[in-house]
């Protein structure tokens, strides 16, 4: 099941990313245009110049940058870099009942804010007993041999939501963190252990406490339209295994 899709994508190739929010383009037609790049992290494993792109036009006339970058083919498939979809999709699959793990969903919201540490739930519902649902959405994208891997760098404000979501565990409620991995080319899952440890053993605790630890897998649908054009879909048809390394 489609949950998400774009239509009417220009195809190009990829000749550089840089200073984080920029990738340099060069479109079939010949033309060399600058996207916005919503990911700023380090994109680790996920594009190398010349890989093939899809980008999205942008809707307002005057926005200074036209276009914008949503995913890009590495050998292994696609990966999609627009770091807002995994919110939208996972919030979807909770809408109609389909996101793998976590079933009976209903009065489904976004964006809530919640938490002793200030911190904002990506999507919060209730189930059929009537609790809440917490529920961190995380877009992961990092791979090495069949594993994806979370986190890329670092995250310290990673490390607090899982603390937030125990907390909920322990008030009575429901919370979950969903490991949106973003590309179609890995199996399994685990956390980044030699990039943030810290963060690794707070994932180990947060299963331990009670929250759902869900990689889902992430399937992108490309279609080509007419005129040269390209539609792009995202399907969240299970879940990948939790295997940790080493």
């Amino acid at each position: 099941m489609i949950l998400v899709e774009k239509t009417g994508l220009v195809p190009g190739t990829l000749i550089q990313r840089y200073k984080r929010f920029l990738a340099d383009v060069r479109l079939d037609d010949g033309r060399v245009v600058t996207a916005h790049t919503t990911n700023t992290g380090s994109m680790k494993t996920c594009w190398e110049p010349g890989d093939r792109v899809l980008l999205e036009p942008a809707v307002n006339p005057d926005r200074k940058l036209k276009f914008t970058w949503l995913t890009v083919e590495r050998p292994g498939g696609w990966v999609g870099v627009e770091t807002g979809m995994p919110n939208r999709v996972v919030a979807a699959a909770a809408r109609k009942d389909v996101l793998p793990g976590l079933s009976g969903l209903h009065g489904v919201r976004t964006e809530v804010k919640y938490g002793a540490e200030n911190s904002c739930i990506d999507v919060l519902a209730l189930d059929g007993e009537g609790r809440q649902v917490f529920i961190e959405v995380k877009n992961t994208t990092l791979k090495e041999g069949d594993w994806a891997l979370f986190p890329d760098a670092v995250t310290e404000r990673g490390t607090k939501h899982l603390r937030e979501l125990q907390a909920m565990v322990r008030e009575g409620h429901r919370a979950a963190i969903a490991l949106f991995v973003h590309r179609t080319d890995v199996d399994r899952f685990d956390a980044a252990r030699e990039i943030d440890p810290v963060y690794a053993t707070e994932l180990d605790r947060a299963a331990e406490t009670g929250v759902r630890i869900l990689p889902l897998a992430v399937r992108l649908v490309t279609r080509r339209e007419g005129d040269g054009l390209w539609s792009l879909g995202w399907e969240v048809p299970g879940l990948l295994p939790w295997v940790r390394r080493g």
